[in-house]
């Protein structure tokens, strides 16, 4: 099992979250993500200034869409950002939810097609070719990049949702990104992944399944879940039915809370998160994060990917996964 830590923007400033990267490095920590969502901090910024500063860890984005980012763009992110940390750079590219580019205007129903075809594209740029078409892109022969990639091949993880997405991120992914909110839908997004996998003919091992959970972690339980009922009550009307139902929760269920949500009353939306609800985390003490771990293990999740409130401290979070989480899996 390896050991991803996801920062994401509700954790804090820039200069907040590379420091928060540099303490997972130096905990034990295989790699940093940060998601790359419309709007929000750029990923590409927190990216590049994480690699000016570690030396071990991988450095990925999440979510890095081809809707509101031209291929063009991504392959020349994702070659310089290897050179920038010596080769330890990913890139997770796709959707996790269509809603935040439809914000400016893009109808993502093509999302499988446009996907493989950047998907594709990177590749094919890394490796210093000339690309003129993929998929929905027509591109001239002025297509390619002017300098030297420091590999052809960094690894390119696919972030998707929906039985065919997932599908397809098992089919063309080095790994695939999917959310597993809550962790009890891990096994049957690993299915779809492996059926995606199979198709191809490729190897399970030839894939990282990286499940991104929401953690809060603490020596005490009940201050674990009261930080992270805010972020429950902000982003689950966004999650999937079929995820939801896997612990007995459906979209009604939120709707009373997105209501408190827009009328800007986050302290009671808080409040009316409810005890299941709580359970679309990894959340508790290490020993109980360690036991949920274990299940996803035999789920078939590789690589576990950690974001969301992390605990009521997040710096003090990322000390106790670093030594009493991740050794109990060495």
């Amino acid at each position: 099992m390896r050991f991803g830590l996801r920062l994401i923007q509700w954790l804090g400033q820039p200069t907040h979250l590379v420091e928060l990267g540099v303490l997972a490095e130096q905990e034990g920590w295989d790699e940093v993500w940060f998601p790359h969502d419309p709007f929000m901090l750029h990923t590409w910024t927190l990216t590049s200034a994480l690699a000016a500063r570690t030396e071990r860890v991988s450095i990925g984005s999440v979510g890095t869409n081809p809707y509101t980012t031209d291929p063009s763009e991504i392959g020349a992110y994702l070659a310089t950002l290897d050179l920038l940390s010596s080769g330890r750079a990913k890139l997770g590219l796709g959707l996790h939810t269509d809603g935040m580019v439809a914000w400016t205007g893009y109808d993502a129903s093509d999302r499988l097609e446009r996907t493989a075809a950047a998907v594709d594209i990177v590749r094919r740029l890394l490796r210093g070719e000339i690309v003129t078409a993929a998929g929905p892109y027509r591109w001239s022969r002025q297509c390619h990049l002017r300098f030297e990639p420091l590999r052809p091949d960094p690894p390119v993880y696919v972030c998707a949702y929906e039985p065919d997405y997932l599908e397809l991120s098992g089919e063309i992914g080095d790994g695939s990104l999917p959310m597993i909110t809550p962790p009890e839908s891990a096994a049957r997004m690993v299915a779809h992944i492996r059926a995606g996998i199979e198709r191809a003919g490729r190897s399970t091992d030839d894939v990282d399944v990286a499940g991104c959970a929401w953690l809060s972690i603490s020596p005490s339980a009940g201050e674990a879940a009261a930080i992270l009922r805010p972020m429950v009550a902000y982003f689950g009307p966004y999650l999937e039915e079929h995820a939801l139902a896997e612990i007995g929760l459906a979209p009604g269920d939120f709707a009373p809370l997105k209501q408190l949500i827009d009328a800007g009353d986050i302290d009671a939306a808080a409040a009316a998160v409810t005890e299941p609800m709580l359970k679309l985390a990894l959340v508790g003490t290490p020993a109980t994060v360690i036991e949920r771990i274990e299940r996803l293990a035999d789920a078939g999740i590789t690589q576990i990917n950690l974001g969301g409130p992390l605990g009521p401290d997040p710096a003090e979070s990322i000390r106790l996964v670093g030594r009493q989480v991740i050794p109990h899996f060495q």
